[in-house]
């Protein structure tokens, strides 16, 4: 009933949406005499707010045309190079620098970045890639709704992303053979991520990673808890089970599948900072107001961004709490993939860095450092930790921060150990 819920609401701000929509429009309108009267100025403004943000939004485009390196201008090349159930590979590349006229020119290292399945799309990393393009051939998970992915494709949990990783790292390296990728995991995939270095490692696999850069990853997180880590301690697992779990409805091709649905993942998020995020909109009136379109715009951007959302499936979503928040199987080393416990001292040739914002408000400082420590069987050379100052969870990849304080780390940190 709550997804069925979900939708009635759902369909109501859709024609409050389209209303308000239209009402602006036609207030704001220079054919409109009345739209020169002040009062229907500012209504038109209150109604544009309005209808932005009560729209629904499906998947967003990357969108990325060009990069500039070295002051010159590149096109971008987006391609799908994989294409799985629930998640594809997605290449980005520079014409003229990784290729030109459909063959590849230079020898740049290969990226690949493990977006999170935690309710948004990869496309909430199109600042990590842009900035990750200008010295790296670049790849990321770009995984599927759960609700469009049909039941006959099966279930999909952490043992399942670790195989998608594995996958997709073997890939990469089957088409460069002898040269290592490199890996970023941003925020919860530094789980996997982990793990699927250890795996690979320990397999001695030509596709482990040369570096594996993990930022704001809970590996450990009894590591200064936040809000988000205690309320997963405070519940048990049924109670997730039994109240954020619910079945996607007829109307979507993953009718029947248990998911944990994106909309209650956006809820939590937002109601983690109502205040801001309504001060946001009423900032946002007041540039429409003043005729400031370009910051209205920004702040539009923004949570066209934040507010698209899709479903996870249950068994994903209820193993990663139980794994990460409630057991700490890998700090207590009783993680396991298909029923094999991972290693994490097997990890010796993969140089790891962990990434942290100072002001994270939902990974903690200490929690992905934990890595490092963990990480027995590495020489320290190989290890590397930067605290970003000032930066909270989406600073460290995203932003003016992620550019100019963050970026430069890893890269010097990958050319180091390339």
């Amino acid at each position: 009933m709550l997804y069925h819920a979900y939708e009635l609401q759902r369909s109501w701000l859709n024609s409050a949406s389209a209303w308000a929509a239209i009402s602006s429009e036609m207030l704001s309108n220079p054919a409109n005499p009345m739209g020169y009267n002040g009062m229907s100025s500012m209504v038109a403004n209150a109604l544009d707010v309005f209808a932005h943000a009560t729209a629904t939004y499906g998947k967003p485009a990357f969108g990325i045309e060009d990069i500039a390196v070295d002051g010159k201008i590149y096109p971008v090349i987006e391609s799908t190079v994989v294409n799985r159930p629930f998640g594809d590979l997605k290449r980005f590349r520079l014409d003229g620098v990784d290729t030109a006229d459909g063959q590849a020119t230079h020898d740049r290292p290969k990226m690949l970045i493990a977006a999170p399945m935690s309710g948004h799309y990869a496309t909430l990393l199109r600042g990590t890639v842009e900035r990750m393009l200008e010295s790296y051939e670049v790849y990321i998970t770009d995984w599927a709704d759960a609700r469009t992915v049909p039941l006959h494709e099966g279930d999909f949990d952490l043992d399942d992303y670790i195989d998608y990783l594995t996958a997709f790292l073997e890939h990469i390296e089957a088409q460069n053979p002898g040269k290592r990728p490199h890996m970023m995991a941003v925020c919860q995939p530094s789980v996997p991520a982990y793990a699927t270095a250890a795996i690979l490692n320990g397999h001695k696999s030509p596709a482990a990673p040369a570096t594996l850069t993990m930022m704001g990853g809970p590996i450990d997180t009894r590591e200064s808890p936040t809000s988000v880590n205690n309320m997963a301690m405070d519940r048990p697992i049924e109670w997730f089970r039994q109240t954020v779990i619910a079945t996607v409805p007829m109307n979507y091709r993953g009718a029947g599948r248990r998911v944990y649905p994106g909309f209650m993942q956006l809820s939590a998020f937002m109601s983690m900072n109502l205040g801001s995020h309504m001060m946001s909109h009423y900032e946002m009136f007041k540039h429409l107001t003043a005729g400031d379109d370009d910051s209205a715009n920004a702040t539009k951007d923004f949570y066209d961004e934040y507010r698209s959302v899709c479903d996870m499936t249950a068994e994903f979503y209820l193993q990663t709490v139980e794994e990460v928040f409630q057991n700490h199987s890998i700090p207590n080393g009783t993680f396991r993939h298909r029923g094999e416990v991972v290693d994490v001292t097997a990890i010796k040739q993969t140089a790891l860095l962990a990434i942290e914002g100072e002001r994270d408000d939902i990974s903690g400082l200490g929690q992905t450092k934990a890595a490092l420590k963990l990480a027995t069987g590495l020489p320290e050379k190989k290890k590397r930790y930067y605290m970003a100052e000032g930066a909270g969870h989406y600073g460290i990849f995203n932003g003016s921060r992620w550019r100019e304080k963050v970026a430069p780390v890893v890269e010097e940190f990958v050319a180091e150990h390339s």
